[in-house]
């Protein structure tokens, strides 16, 4: 029988963390991994459970294993994305693993053009999110040669707070941003395949003004492969938009899913900055998905 002074839990999962913080509290660490390992299992606690195992540096943490912090905000809607796509098993894993991906996909994109990541010395990661990528990227460059920016303010403090690197707010309105200083290297992955046309070009002209003079601007899009893979049918100039998209923080109108052609690309790539700024392109790069474009300010 319950006593009147023994807690009550809506679930399994909250049971677990109870049980694990009172291990911690009497100091064992070892008892408190095992129970939250269990209560990272259950989807009403994997959050906090894995909160627990990292901000403890518990046995079954993933920093323990990757050498880098690996904690992930509440907010996080990549990691969400992740979290409920039929095809990710393992969440946590999936996620981290992407990071990994992207850090090296982009790497190699970057060898490509004779640019290589560890030699550049200041690096812009635009619409960063809550970090999926920059804690990969801080492992690789080191927090001082980092910035990131996002529309979102809470994805910006918590990288600033949480790996160390500078940060800015970012504007839906792309003239009415601010850049701090110019970059030698401004990587923007995944943006352009959510924008509305009425803030597709008028992106990458603002983007120049962010990437120092000989310095690069990396991007990535939605090609035909990703296209034809959703059955959408591309307008006369080589575009489609539709205002949905996984992020619960932006409207989508603003940031909903957008596909081009190559040609649509070139073309607002040669209105922008000029045809010769394309130093090289790569289709289908970024997650098998995503094409890749790399600009030089000239």
């Amino acid at each position: 029988m319950t006593s009147e002074h023994s807690p009550t839990f809506s679930d399994e999962g909250q049971r677990l963390l109870h049980e694990a913080r009172q291990l911690l509290e009497r100091g064992d660490r070892e008892a408190a991994a095992q129970v939250l390992v269990r209560a990272r299992a259950l989807d009403s606690s994997l959050m906090q459970a894995h909160d627990l195992i990292e901000s403890q540096g518990l046995i079954g943490s993933f920093s323990n294993i990757m050498g880098l912090d690996c904690r992930i905000s509440a907010r996080d809607d990549i990691f969400g994305f992740f979290r409920g796509h039929p095809s990710s098993v393992n969440p946590l894993r999936d996620y981290f693993a992407d990071g990994w991906r992207t850090l090296s996909e982009l790497m190699l994109l970057l060898e490509a053009v004779d640019k290589p990541l560890l030699r550049t010395p200041s690096m812009l990661e635009f619409a960063s999110g809550h970090g999926r990528f920059t804690r990969h990227l801080v492992k690789a460059l080191g927090a001082e040669r980092v910035t990131v920016s996002d529309i979102v303010v809470d994805a910006v403090e918590f990288s600033q707070q949480t790996f160390g690197v500078q940060g800015f707010a970012s504007a839906s309105v792309p003239e009415e941003v601010r850049w701090p200083q110019q970059y030698d290297l401004v990587f923007v992955l995944s943006l352009f395949s959510h924008l509305p046309r009425t803030t597709w070009t008028r992106w990458l002209q603002v983007l120049r003004d962010a990437v120092k003079p000989g310095g690069l601007l990396v991007f990535s899009t939605h090609g035909i492969k990703a296209a034809d893979f959703d059955h959408v049918t591309l307008d006369e100039d080589g575009f489609f938009f539709a205002p949905s998209s996984e992020s619960n923080a932006i409207d989508a109108h603003e940031y909903g899913t957008a596909f081009t052609s190559e040609r649509f690309v070139l073309d607002r790539i040669a209105e922008t900055w000029g045809s010769d700024a394309l130093r090289h392109r790569s289709l289908v790069h970024f997650w098998n998905h995503q094409d890749a474009y790399v600009l030089q300010r000239l």
